[in-house]
């Protein structure tokens, strides 16, 4: 039996310090695991062969400022994980393994504002024919991250906000996909899903401080304070998109005057553009058409990126972020947005703010939210498995990393 400051608890303890940093990083080597946790090196080297031996985790040779390590990874036939991603018009789902390598991942096109029973049944179909392709063991999954397009609320589980999704009004989406798959699920917010891939393996690698900044159908924000996702005690942290910008604006969807998603969203984008490009433009062929030249489209991106910059601006001012990612397709365009947005922060932020931050284009694309998603589920699952034994059998080998 073990009692709390029991030599034996406290190698307890220490084996789920180490397991949990690797299951978090991926893989790292065993000097880092050291800095990572505060363990003494030799404390590390003890735990990481018991470990290996234990068939936890995997040890590969590597390499680190010249010199010879040993890179960690937990073993890939520990478990798996599955991101789901909801967006307006898609369904992207992945299958990965704890060793932070996807083993299979599909999107396809689907209208998620119309219904939500439509939605989750496409889902659970998604997930299962993954699965079955890649003949992992259903047994195995240690839990699912889902991603909405609408704030959540923390309490309830209960997505927040019927303007934005009035076909999922009163649905608690956790609940709805752990029903058909029996597996626990974790929900969040695109954009902070978003601000998760791009923190773990993008654009926000290193540091501590970042907004990710998704510009789609509607315009969100994840925000990353000292390394954690910040939700606030509502869940409707980094509602940039409804920030107000001029009070006498065009009508938003959330019933207020002048948001900055009025200036920059899509759905409002894109008819500035008809008249002189016709009908079925998408915000994707507009950057494309940009890119190549196209007068109007550069100008309408400009426009965007300006009114952006304002709420990046009002970010700086309030909490001081040290890198805004920008995502979703608009991040395509590059410098055309960047720059405006750049041009807009140095314009409006206190300027010791505005020195501080760094304005990229998120590095993972269209995948930053379902591989938010997969980050999201690893974070949540515990490590008592691991240590206990609770993975039997091999997965298939894995197709490409997370990366």
């Amino acid at each position: 039996m073990e009692t709390p400051g029991s030599q034996s608890s406290l190698h307890r303890a220490n084996l789920e310090r180490v397991v949990r940093a690797v299951r978090l990083a991926g893989s790292l080597t065993q000097a880092e695991i050291a800095r990572t946790t505060g363990l003494s090196a030799a404390t590390v080297s003890n735990i990481v062969r018991e470990l290996k031996n234990g068939g936890t985790v995997e040890v590969t040779p590597t390499s680190a400022g010249g010199r010879r390590a040993r890179s960690v990874s937990l073993s890939g036939d520990a478990g798996i994980v599955i991101g789901v991603d909801f967006g307006h018009t898609h369904l992207r789902v992945a299958v990965g393994n704890l060793a932070h390598q996807v083993l299979a991942e599909e999107s396809e096109p689907l209208d998620v504002d119309a219904s939500s029973d439509q939605g989750f049944d496409r889902a659970e179909q998604l997930v299962s024919r993954l699965i079955t392709a890649t003949g992992v063991d259903r047994a195995k999954i240690a839990g699912v991250g889902l991603g909405v397009p609408g704030p959540i609320d923390v309490e309830s589980g209960t997505l927040g906000s019927t303007a934005i999704l009035p076909g999922w009004s009163g649905i608690r989406p956790a609940e709805e996909l752990r029903g058909r798959l029996g597996v626990p699920v974790h929900v969040d917010n695109d954009a902070n899903l978003g601000a998760l891939g791009e923190l773990v393996w993008g654009s926000g690698r290193g540091v501590r401080d970042l907004a990710y900044i998704k510009v789609a159908s509607g315009v969100g924000a994840g925000l990353v304070i000292n390394g954690k996702i910040y939700r606030g005690p509502g869940g409707t942290a980094g509602e940039i998109g409804h920030v107000t910008l001029d009070e006498g604006g065009p009508v938003c969807r959330c019933g207020n005057r002048g948001c900055l998603e009025t200036f920059a969203a899509a759905r409002y984008v894109l008819p500035l553009l008809q008249p002189s490009h016709g009908t079925g433009l998408t915000m994707e062929g507009i950057v494309r058409l940009a890119r190549d030249g196209d007068p109007g489209c550069r100008r309408v991106i400009a426009d965007v990126g300006r009114h952006i910059g304002s709420g990046v601006a009002h970010l700086c001012n309030l909490l001081n972020p040290s890198r805004v990612v920008l995502g979703g397709d608009l991040a395509e365009a590059g410098e055309l947005v960047l720059g405006p947005i750049r041009e807009s922060v140095g314009r409006y932020a206190i300027p010791s703010a505005a020195r501080r931050l760094t304005v990229l284009p998120g590095a993972l694309g269209g995948r930053a939210e379902v591989l938010g998603a997969l980050a999201l589920a690893l974070s949540e699952m515990g490590d008592s498995t691991l240590l206990d034994g609770g993975a039997t059998g091999a997965l298939p080998a894995a197709t490409h990393a997370f990366t």
